[in-house]
């Protein structure tokens, strides 16, 4: 499942709901959660599981995120999506603990997003509840959360290595967070490569010009998969001879290198790359 970037649209304007199939995302995420004022999140509710029918996604992945655990409006949320055979993946904001009851009453798969400190704490418990296929990092929740400033969360590569680190034990994808500033393309660029060599895979967004560049952060460059092929060709050799390790390029090339360039190959293919 390719989830380079990740659209959020809110669930009570429909305008922006009829044209986010056309922005080129992987994944969308209908909103019924902090975008949505409380006096239309039951308009919302219906508008978002309407257009999930009515509307042709294609082969992308439409997620719904909810509103938390303790909301009045969550049971409404999981019982609508439930219902709506388009939707694919429920979303948890401010996830904590044991999340199972989502996938158990939604019957959908479940993106968890980190945005309090008792969901971080609980971290490895979390990720393995019954049905979760991604988790996510809300970084101004998670400093409010704190007492915190949302800047020194943003970037801050010791708490994302820790969300990439339980999401790859647990087998499911790491999307890295959203960056707020709607101008700056080339900080938005910069976040992303760097989520990107801490092992994330995709990232999301919060608008239509994020898109474009997420998915060219995400997408295994040319350079990359010669190198990944020259790889495993070499490794191959490696192997008739019974080595474990050979020279390419200068470098030392081991089990490791062959493991990231069989993976930066599924990538490629994924993206619908030539490999």
């Amino acid at each position: 499942m390719l989830r380079r970037s990740q659209l959020y649209v809110p669930g009570n304007n429909q305008k922006m709901l009829r044209k986010a199939p056309t922005l080129g995302a992987d994944s969308y995420i209908l909103d019924l959660e902090d975008s949505v004022p409380e006096a239309n999140k039951d308009e919302a509710r219906r508008t978002v599981v309407r257009l999930s029918e009515e509307l042709d996604w294609g082969s992308h992945e439409l997620c719904v995120r909810i509103n938390p655990r303790g909301s009045i409006h969550f049971a409404r949320d999981i019982a609508a999506v439930r219902e709506a055979k388009r939707i694919d993946c429920v979303v948890v904001p401010k996830a904590e603990g044991d999340c199972s009851v989502v996938h158990e009453r939604a019957r959908k798969k479940v993106m968890l997003i980190i945005e309090t400190a008792a969901g971080f704490v609980s971290l490895r418990k979390m990720v393995r509840s019954r049905g979760v296929t991604a988790i996510s990092f809300g970084a101004a929740d998670y400093a409010a959360s704190v007492g915190g400033d949302v800047s020194a969360y943003q970037d801050n590569g010791a708490l994302k290595t820790i969300v990439v680190a339980a999401a790859a034990d647990a087998g499911v994808d790491a999307i890295d967070n959203v960056f707020f500033d709607l101008v700056d393309l080339k900080g938005f660029r910069t976040q992303a490569e760097t989520a990107r060599s801490l092992g994330f895979v995709g990232k999301q967004v919060v608008h239509p010009s994020q898109v474009s560049p997420a998915n060219d952060v995400f997408t295994p460059r040319r350079s990359e998969i010669e190198w990944a092929q020259e790889v495993v060709a070499a490794m191959g050799v490696a192997a008739v001879g019974r080595r474990g390790a050979v020279k390419l390029g200068g470098s030392l090339v081991d089990a490791v290198h062959f493991r990231l360039a069989n993976r930066l190959i599924e990538r490629a293919r994924e993206a619908g790359l030539s490999v």
